[in-house]
């Protein structure tokens, strides 16, 4: 299996990329970094058209059998439009993995009929704290579909999405919303005050296509700044809350997050 890595947000080291091959030939895969990762304009992994030419080369290159998103940071939305409206059959056949920020373009190819997407670790995990075991996680799934990569509540006769709470939240009622009707959705969160975690899902709750799901299960909220005055309620007390209130059924806990634990979902 060939793989190919861009950088539709922020840039990596080369330090990932190398660990990330060594770990990719353990797993019985080849993995291409495209040169564009390593680029750095402002916040940026090189600029807005060039990020989106790396994205569109490599999902429409046949000799590519998936793609993976190399990190998240910020800057995908910038570029997700440009990219959708170039990509050809030839990337309706490939697999796509990321999280985070990469989940403007995952929403993105989900809404326009792609079928193998999924919310998983990416390269630049290898940096976490037993960061191997999360890539060598996701590379388990693009390469074997292994279901031991699986989120534990994934099953075979429901449909899922996840998303970061913050992403899913800018992104409803933009060309990139997907359908998620009777999706179990699922939701993560990091770095964020818990006042603005209340806020996202005020938005998120609030949306009617959203209020369509199945339910939602929420994944770790992570590395969250204290609150002054302190909000006085925890993540999961705060989306159990909106759940309530918009008639959203509260499905429990997802093993979702930004940390080397993060669980593959697959999409549909």
């Amino acid at each position: 299996m060939r793989i190919g890595v861009v950088a539709p947000s922020t840039p990596i080291e080369r330090t990932v990329a190398d660990r990330v091959t060594a770990l990719a030939e353990e797993a019985g895969a080849e993995v291409h970094f495209h040169p564009q990762c390593f680029l750095v304009h402002k916040h940026f992994a090189g600029e807005d058209r060039v990020r989106a030419d790396a994205f569109v080369e490599v999902a429409n290159d046949p000799g590519f059998d998936a793609l993976w998103f190399a990190r998240g940071g910020y800057g995908s939305c910038r570029i997700a439009e440009d990219v959708l409206a170039r990509l050809g059959i030839t990337a309706r056949e490939k697999a796509y993995l990321g999280y985070s920020d990469a989940g403007y373009l995952l929403a993105g190819l989900y809404h326009a009929g792609f079928d193998q997407i999924a919310h998983g670790p990416m390269p630049q995990d290898v940096k976490r704290d037993g960061g191997e075991a999360a890539v060598l996680r996701a590379l388990s799934w693009l390469v074997d579909r292994s279901v031991d990569a699986l989120e534990p509540s994934v099953a075979e006769d429901a449909r899922h999405a996840a998303f970061n709470i913050t992403v899913f939240s800018q992104l409803l009622g933009t060309p990139l919303q997907p359908d998620l009707t009777d999706h179990v959705l699922m939701l993560e969160e990091v770095s964020e005050h818990t006042y603005r975690t209340d806020r996202s899902m005020f938005h998120i709750s609030s949306n009617p296509a959203v209020r369509r799901v199945a339910g939602i299960r929420l994944g770790r909220c992570s590395l969250v700044p204290e609150n002054d005055p302190d909000f006085g309620e925890s993540e999961e007390e705060v989306v159990r809350h909106w759940c309530e209130r918009s008639g959203i059924p509260w499905l429990g806990v997802a093993d979702i997050g930004h940390d080397a634990d993060n669980k593959v979902v697959p999409f549909g």
